[in-house]
């Protein structure tokens, strides 16, 4: 193998650019030459590839984002524009691909490998819903950055003695909600994966009160079947009955941006790098993630054909954390 591109596709998540950063370099220490592909895989069909040095990609490491840019691309999940994609892909002589991204990303890579060519996936997605990896690219920067936030609302939430729901990010994972329901010491905490009821809800946060706490706080996923919006008209329908109401805090894309942790930089770098390696050695067909501490290979086929359960003893250490 002589060249090589890399891509980043889907929701961007910080850390992307360390991911980058080390393919790119651990194939020109190979004596490869190695190609950005701009705007996802967009770009891909449409054959925008930048030849990347050494130098393009100093600077980047503590910026979040991802400087090759993400879009959309409706066209590459035909048939017709993943032919598309190896055609321009190889009249460009590039004879690998990385494919750095969370479970959209990869099932176009899988599509891709599907075909023939060679292509090896990074885990990287602030859901943490990839499956194939314990903790992917951006999950760590997040969780801190909605940790923020939460410790923040408890300040005022005391203050005032009121209860607050607060909405974070993960699709139909509940990941982010229960780690950082449990490190900001929730009351309740719903995630997509279990279904949720309001009375439910309003006898948790009654109960708090009873306990003496001072505040109440409610983590939602954003993908739960009871979101933040479903509950705070709940509550606002029966506030006469219940005897109080919620404050409603919806974190958004927040958790997207900002510095990447030290923890993601290293994790990024270390798949990043173990990408490339792959590639470089023939081998391809897998995601590139990380499984007990260490780097692991898991071929596409069972990545995008499998769903990354919830921990349940995770949640059960929240309730019993909740009392």
């Amino acid at each position: 193998m002589k060249r090589l591109a890399v891509l980043t596709s889907g929701g961007d998540a910080p850390g992307m650019n360390a991911a980058i950063r080390a393919a790119v370099r651990t194939g020109l220490d190979k004596g490869l030459q190695v190609f950005g592909t701009q705007h996802g895989f967009a770009g891909l069909i449409s054959g925008n590839f930048v030849e990347l040095c050494s130098r393009d990609v100093s600077g980047i490491l503590q910026r979040g984002g991802t400087f090759l840019g993400s879009a959309r691309s409706p066209e590459f999940k035909t048939r017709d524009g993943q032919m598309k994609s190896i055609r321009s892909l190889r009249a460009n002589q590039i004879e690998g691909l990385v494919v750095i991204g969370g479970n959209g990303s990869q099932t176009g890579a899988y599509a891709l490998s599907e075909m023939g060519y060679p292509v090896v996936g990074v885990a990287s997605t602030i859901d943490n819903d990839l499956y194939g990896s314990d903790i992917t690219i951006g999950v760590d920067t997040a969780l801190n950055i909605a940790l923020e936030a939460i410790d923040r609302l408890k300040t005022t939430a005391s203050s005032h003695e009121r209860a607050f729901v607060v909405e974070v990010m993960g699709r139909d994972c509940g990941y982010l909600a229960l780690a950082v329901g449990v490190a900001g010491g929730a009351e309740v905490v719903i995630v997509p994966e279990i279904e949720s009821d309001p009375e439910a809800v309003a006898g948790e946060i009654r109960a708090a009160y009873e306990k003496g706490k001072s505040h109440a706080l409610v983590v939602v996923a954003e993908g739960a079947t009871l979101n933040a919006k479903g509950l705070f008209d709940y509550f606002q329908q029966h506030k006469e009955r219940l005897g109080f109401d919620l404050r409603t805090t919806i974190i958004g894309h927040v958790q997207r941006g900002g510095v990447p942790s030290a923890f993601d930089r290293l994790l990024a770098t270390r798949l990043g790098a173990a990408a490339t390696e792959c590639l470089a050695q023939g081998n391809a067909g897998v995601l590139v993630g990380q499984i007990k501490g260490e780097t692991s290979f898991t071929p596409l086929s069972i990545v995008v054909g499998n769903k990354k359960p919830l921990d349940q003893r995770l949640l059960d250490l929240a309730n019993v954390l909740a009392r």
